[in-house]
């Protein structure tokens, strides 16, 4: 019976091991959420009395609300909640939105779009940046491939949460008005606004009903180049139209030309590829890898696709070089045993022990929802010794009937039921030592509870 469980125990092991997520620290959900509002044009005092001001009165009702910070520059403001501890993020984060709501009457009118929030998460880092770069091609263009082609093909991957753009550089036309020119032929930028967004209209102007089907009539003047929008009349002086090329400087540019992404000093649009929660980051950098053939098959050749800071790398060394220390662990475990009892079968029976105890410990973590890194491989080296103490008081006990004479198998009933009461209480002692782990406070703390699972599961 004893057999048998244990190798069910080892083949559930060994699919976990194949199966559990691997990443560099357990993942773990931070009380901590970032608002972000922009208001293009209003100076840092303005963001400060106008928009964060109401925001953090709103804020402050939130229950288990530790601090509120708040950073205001040109157009944009920032503010951090942190929590206590005990809060759970994800109920903080639904009264974080319901406060957003009870602000929105009062910010200002100008600012259109509800501030952004999300939660603050190291875990939630890229895990993979891709980098389109080319001499030849409009970085507009560029964009274009990035987020019409490889963004969503790589969203539709298991464990890609997103895939965000940096550096974008989405077509646009820019008008700079000139103000002299605004004043001596008397419009107002309101004016010349206005003029622009008439222009440029796509809205639907009626139905066209017919016997067999109805149709819907739309204006489609949009103006998409620089040149057109040059042609547009933004008022009538002395009985002559007034051109915007007139009282403004029109160019075909991009929607923000405030913000680039560059790689190896060269400019580039970047993709930051996300992984979802406890998704396998090795996995997600792998499937991404095994699409980079395709990519560059669809990409004219002037595009170059580049992986930068793959995270898996890091995580793949650390990995492996716990694993190393492990294997080493192990058999200088068993090289101590078998100095000491000077028997090759007796030293080989608390050795089972030990990848049993491990793989089962592997095993229970998958069940629990934890991941395979630093810290659980960390855990797992630690109960080496923990797991074989126990079956050497046990082996020890046995061998000693056996030197006096006893068949084996009476030894081991005799020899185990005598002790077995004490490593009960020994296993149990060693697992409440980590109790206190538990309630560790803070970050560290939810790191290390991963930590106290592995070393009680193995001893268990």
């Amino acid at each position: 019976m004893t057999v048998l469980l244990s190798a069910a125990l080892v083949v559930v092991g060994i699919f976990a091991y194949f199966s559990i997520p691997v990443a560099a620290l357990p993942s773990y959900n931070t009380p901590v959420i970032s608002v972000n509002a922009q208001l293009p044009g209003a100076s840092p005092d303005t963001m400060a009395s106008s928009v964060a001001l109401p925001l953090e009165k709103q804020f402050s009702t939130i229950p288990g609300l530790q601090t509120i910070s708040s950073t205001n520059t040109q157009g944009v403001t920032s503010l951090t909640l942190e929590f206590v501890s005990s809060r759970d993020i994800d109920a903080a984060a639904v009264d974080v939105q319901a406060a957003l709501l009870r602000a929105q009457r009062q910010l200002p009118a100008e600012l259109t779009q509800l501030p952004s929030y999300r939660k603050v998460n190291p875990a939630d880092a890229p895990v993979l940046f891709i980098a389109l770069q080319s001499d030849s091609m409009n970085p507009a263009e560029l964009n274009d491939y990035a987020e019409n082609l490889i963004s969503p093909t790589l969203s539709t991957l298991d464990g890609v949460a997103q895939v965000a753009v940096y550096g974008r550089k989405a077509f646009a036309v820019r008008i700079k008005a000139d103000a002299n020119l605004l004043n001596a032929r008397n419009i107002t930028l309101d004016e010349l606004a206005n003029a622009v967004r008439l222009a440029n209209a796509n809205t639907p102007v009626g139905v066209l009903d017919g016997p067999r089907q109805t149709l819907t009539i739309q204006a489609n003047e949009q103006l998409l180049k620089a040149a057109d929008f040059a042609r547009v009349i933004v008022g009538q002086r002395n009985g002559a139209p007034v051109r915007l090329d007139e009282v403004a400087t029109i160019e075909d540019s991009f929607e923000s030309v405030k913000t680039a992404s560059s790689y190896n000093g060269r400019t580039s649009i970047t993709l930051a590829v996300q992984r979802q929660p406890n998704a396998n980051t090795v996995q997600v950098v792998d499937a991404v890898r095994a699409l980079m053939p395709r990519f560059k098959a669809e990409l004219p050749q002037s595009v170059e696709i580049n992986l930068v800071n793959d995270r898996s790398l890091s995580i793949r060394e650390a990995v492996h070089d716990v694993q190393l220390t492990l294997i080493g662990t192990i058999l200088l475990v068993v090289l101590v045993i078998f100095l000491f009892l000077h028997r090759l079968v007796a030293t080989l029976i608390p050795a089972a022990t030990i990848p049993i105890s491990l793989i089962g410990a592997v095993a229970l973590l998958y069940a629990f929802g934890y991941s395979l890194d630093n810290v659980s491989l960390l855990g797992i080296t630690l109960a080496v010794g923990l797991v074989v103490d126990d079956a050497i008081v046990v082996l020890e006990n046995i061998m000693r009937y056996v030197e006096k004479g006893m068949e084996p198998f009476a030894a081991a009933l005799r020899g185990a039921r005598e002790v077995g009461f004490t490593i009960v209480s020994i296993s149990i002692s060693l697992v409440a030592v980590f109790i206190p782990i538990f309630f560790m406070p803070g970050v560290i703390g939810l790191l290390f509870h991963e930590f106290a699972v592995v070393v009680a599961l193995a001893v268990l």
